[in-house]
């Protein structure tokens, strides 16, 4: 018997074993003909999360609150840690057992200390030891570092980081916080400025082994800002650039949008917007550019809300401009629309729009749907007593959202519902030194904003996390507002409530034993 025949009979025969094997093991056939059924939600197993420098001021006070939700269908293993960017260690992070270094469970260490630069050991800032409390850690002064963040098994779905900085005197004075963001290649920050009494930074966060390369674009009143200073900024492996925005563009501008556009690699981006008299904060990204827009969470004793909006397109968009207040959609008056120039920033004066109430901004085209990107800068207080913070467009909550830091006093919690109405239920988590969780359900009637104040959990020591998930309804739009008035300056700081992408979509599979016939 040749070469040849033996092969072919080799080949068969493994043919038939695995056909006989898939006609073993396939599914029964009733019900194959049904409709395809739609993906599972399945918790996510690993999760990156990238904090910028906090502060270039030498009495900055800065605490770092880590919390993960506990979701079901998790597991039992994995860890989570936050260290500093430039100690990252190669094997930081990665998928392990649920076994720390000293072979226990990673449910049994915590660490809620910190350092301004981190140890020569690389020690991480902070090491939660369990879903459902929070974990705080601190640091202080200037020269504290962009911090990289990652989370796996257990810690992984819904982890969220909250980086909070008090600053008592000087340029951007007050309360800034932002939370940590996941490395992505594309950004968009509408309410930046290079005018003389602001001192904005952009900062990228590289967690990766190899270098990113980004361009920042900006984008003014009269288009895009010439500037090769912004082309090809590269970003080294697991470090932190922060870029001074006036080093980009001669032009001093008032409205500025920022464009981070990630060539190769993946980074996380912030900006850093610092007044020289009203405070500062720090500016989130905003939603992906949509022809409708929902900036939740303005205070109900705003003295000054400015509206900025982006068309990165060449089309013009023309926006509907609503204010959902506690007794449904308003307009306010002599702002019922706004013109966006494609490829040109519009700013938007709407001075105190909520008049004494709680509000959300609503922003829905006039006719033709061209996408915009948004956000508002809002300020408290009045004459030498001014704080400012932003708000970005943001995603609907979706499943659900989560907003680490809150205290027993100064959180505030603003949920819309712009369309129809919705049932929500929030959570207190038990607290970083002890409680005992606390859930409430709420009813936001349709077009309306209602600032809520959050439940406490019982016997509370030290910060807690809110959940927020929808029941029933409508989509939810949601921010939490930190306030810590100091010497008559009402410090505050918006963070908003998208999604915490706790859970991923999995494709349904089944067997095709098509896939064996030629």
């Amino acid at each position: 018997m040749n070469r040849t025949t033996l092969s072919l009979i080799a080949g068969a025969t493994a043919l038939a074993a695995v056909t006989g094997f898939a006609a073993l093991s396939a599914p029964d056939a009733t019900g194959t003909e049904s409709a395809a059924q739609p993906a599972a939600q399945r918790p996510v197993e690993r999760t990156s999360l990238l904090c910028p420098a906090p502060s270039t001021s030498d009495i900055a006070e800065t605490t770092y609150t880590s919390f993960t939700p506990v979701t079901k269908g998790a597991g039992s293993g994995g860890k989570a840690e936050l260290r500093a960017a430039a100690a990252k260690s190669a094997d930081a992070g990665a998928a392990d057992d649920g076994k720390g270094e000293d072979g226990k469970d990673g449910k049994d260490g915590e660490k809620t200390g910190g350092t301004s630069s981190g140890d020569a050991a690389g020690e991480p800032v902070l090491t939660p030891k369990e879903p459902g409390r929070p974990v705080t850690g601190e640091t202080s002064g200037s020269d504290a570092p962009a911090l990289v963040g990652t989370a796996d098994g257990r810690f992984a779905p819904g982890w969220t980081l909250q980086e909070t900085t008090e600053v008592a005197a000087g340029t951007g004075r007050g309360l800034q916080g932002v939370t940590c963001t996941a490395p992505d290649t594309d950004f968009w920050f509408p309410g930046a400025a290079t005018s003389p009494e602001r001192t904005d930074y952009v900062h990228l966060t590289n967690p990766d082994d190899a270098a990113a390369v980004v361009d920042i674009e900006l984008y003014g009143k009269d288009g895009l800002l010439k500037s090769e200073v912004g082309e090809g900024i590269t970003v080294p492996a697991h470090s932190s650039e922060p870029v001074l925005l006036s080093t980009l563009a001669d032009a001093d501008q008032t409205d500025l949008t920022v464009h981070v556009n990630v060539r190769s690699g993946r980074v996380g981006a912030a900006v850093q917007a610092l007044d020289d008299k009203i405070g500062g904060d720090w500016l989130a990204a905003s939603a992906d550019p949509s022809g409708s827009l929902v900036l939740p969470g303005i205070p109900k004793d705003a003295t000054e809300v400015r509206l900025i909006a982006f068309a990165p397109g060449d089309a013009d968009a023309d926006l509907k401009v609503r204010l959902a207040s506690p007794s449904g959609l308003i307009t306010p008056a002599g702002h019922e629309t706004v013109h966006v120039k494609g490829g040109m920033t519009a700013a938007v004066d709407l001075g105190d729009v909520t008049r004494g109430e709680p509000g959300s901004l609503v922003l829905t085209p006039t006719q033709q749907s061209v996408p915009v990107v948004a956000a508002l800068r809002v300020v408290r207080g009045k004459g030498d007593r001014k704080e400012t913070a932003f708000i970005p467009a943001t995603r609907p909550v979706g499943t659900r959202a989560t907003a680490p830091a809150n205290g027993a006093k100064g959180s505030t919690l603003s949920l819309t519902a712009p369309g129809r109405a919705a049932t929500v239920e929030v959570t207190a988590s038990a607290g970083s030194g002890g409680g005992t969780p606390v859930s409430k359900t709420y009813t936001i009637k349709a077009g309306t904003t209602q600032d809520i104040e959050p439940p406490v959990p019982g016997g509370l020591k030290g910060t807690y996390a809110l959940t927020v998930e929808p029941v029933s309804g409508g989509p939810v739009h949601g921010a939490r507002t930190l306030s810590a008035a100091r010497d008559g300056v009402p410090a505050f700081t918006v963070q908003v409530l998208p999604d915490d992408r706790g859970t991923v979509a999995v494709p349904r599979a089944e067997q095709d034993l098509s896939v064996l016939l030629d």
